[in-house]
């Protein structure tokens, strides 16, 4: 396994990826033929050096990704903090390791950037991930809270 930026070529993977779960099917369009706006969030990514998308690949084919921000912040003394978002496994790879390393992975990038904590986010629907989360050391700290601004 091995892990690195995605590329533009990845995008159509990783949204499917972001769609093969109850939730996930929801929101997000998968297809060979995605919607443009996946591109323009996937450009402005990659324009922007406090943010990345990763990829796991197993044998030449994407098998899980996440995104990781970095968030300057003045709490903490000034102290920035990554943000692990999007996490996905392929279905056929669950339960491999893929998910932990790719977490192991993130939580390096931030400890060498300085980063003074790794936050992240689960839906309250997904207790498998909650378990995984806290296998790893993440605590149940906050309540989350979102507004949504659209329907879609």
């Amino acid at each position: 396994m091995t892990f690195r930026e995605a590329t533009v070529a990845d995008l159509p993977g990783i949204v499917r990826l972001l769609a093969d779960d109850p939730l996930g099917s929801t929101r997000e369009t998968p297809g060979d033929t995605i919607p443009d706006e996946y591109f323009t969030a996937f450009t402005a990514i990659q324009n922007d050096p406090n943010n990345t998308v990763l990829v796991a690949e197993v044998a030449g084919e994407v098998a899980g990704t996440l995104q990781l921000t970095f968030i300057p912040g003045l709490t903490y003394t000034g102290g920035e903090r990554a943000q692990i978002e999007g996490v996905r496994v392929a279905a056929s790879q669950r339960g491999a390791g893929i998910g932990q390393d790719m977490i192991n992975f993130a939580i390096a990038q931030a400890r060498a950037r300085g980063c003074r904590l790794v936050q992240l986010t689960t839906d309250r629907q997904r207790p498998a991930a909650i378990r995984f989360y806290q296998k790893l050391g993440f605590h149940p700290s906050h309540m989350g809270m979102k507004y949504h601004l659209t329907d879609s």
